[in-house]
């Protein structure tokens, strides 16, 4: 375990424990895009938790201005990526915006909403990482309004091969507070999974698309 930072060991504890992620492999969920997988995140659970909450909160608020320096704007992907915006914003004082899945079909039929000046240094929050596309098209569509979008941040990603490779085409750097390999490890050491099982969620990670439980 001496191989992880403070901050991935503390978040991996924290969405195993609250169930915010389950491992599963040998039973696995299927995700909407029809995938198996052996594990399911759903990061909302932090919200019901407020020392896990303030925790992650003030680590994401801390990765942004390691990473990006100063900004001018927190913008968070719809849905599950408003709350954790919202909250990093409120930690470092920023104005808050946030980018629809679809834009409204009534009204200003906004995709964006909240205040967006052209030129502003933004910072968009996710809660969770996996092939990135969600993510990138929050990010299009503020550079699309004139943001310089800077980077995106997540709670955790999931680290797949095909998700670096849009990030990098999209020349939008990424970070997250803990990632898959690092799940994992804190797994095995606290027994969520078996030593055994880690070849088989290895095999996930590496072609998930193709994966199934052995």
């Amino acid at each position: 375990m001496n191989n992880l930072n403070e901050v991935e060991q503390k978040v991996a504890e924290s969405l195993l424990q609250i169930k915010a992620i389950k491992l599963q492999p040998k039973s696995p969920f299927t995700w909407a895009s029809g995938w198996k997988s052996p594990i399911y995140c759903d990061n909302r659970v932090t919200l019901s938790h407020p020392s896990i909450r303030t925790y992650i909160r003030q680590n994401l608020a801390q990765l942004i201005q390691e990473e990006f320096g100063s900004v001018d704007m927190i913008s968070g992907v719809a849905t599950a990526g408003i709350p954790q915006g919202v909250l990093v914003a409120q930690e470092l004082g920023l104005p808050f915006s946030y980018v629809r899945s679809s834009a409204k079909d009534h009204g200003r039929q906004n995709l964006i909403e909240g205040e967006v000046v052209s030129g502003q240094r933004v910072v968009v929050v996710e809660d969770l990482v996996s092939t990135g596309k969600s993510s990138l098209q929050a990010v299009k569509a503020l550079r699309e309004a004139g943001c310089n979008v800077v980077g995106l941040i997540s709670i955790f990603t999931y680290g797949l091969d095909q998700a670096k490779v849009n990030f990098a085409e999209a020349k939008c750097p990424l970070f997250s507070l803990c990632d898959y390999n690092a799940l994992i490890q804190v797994a095995v050491d606290k027994s969520y999974v078996l030593e055994s099982d880690i070849e088989l969620l290895e095999q996930w990670r590496k072609d998930p698309a193709n994966w199934s439980a052995q």
